[in-house]
């Protein structure tokens, strides 16, 4: 029966990288192409989470927690930046009625 206390090891770390590295240019195009408030904030957590997910591969990898940890302090981060966001966006579609970015010129003095 083989040894499964290291689980990273039956999955090689190139394999992690080119997902990461996919996960991260999805999130990439969604910021750059859509124009929806909320298309855009998920984009930019895929980002976040492509992120976290290569920094706890290579943790694994070289077995230094130091990696996991710095995983769990960008996800407190990401979660300040949701509840920041999503409140900016419940104010701007109050004045505006859309949450589309574009609109967002009406906001100008």
């Amino acid at each position: 029966m083989p040894d499964i206390t290291n689980d990273m090891q039956f999955i090689p770390l190139s394999y992690y990288i080119a997902f990461c590295t996919a996960l991260f240019a999805i999130g990439v195009i969604g910021v750059l192409v859509k124009r929806n408030a909320l298309i855009i904030f998920m984009s930019v957590e895929l980002m976040l989470n492509s992120a976290n997910l290569l920094l706890a591969a290579f943790s694994a990898y070289r077995n230094d927690p130091a990696g996991q940890i710095f995983v769990f302090f960008i996800m407190v981060v990401a979660a300040a930046e949701v509840a920041i966001g999503l409140a900016l966006l419940v104010m701007i579609y109050r004045s505006t009625h859309t949450i589309d970015i574009n609109v967002l010129n009406k906001l100008k003095w």
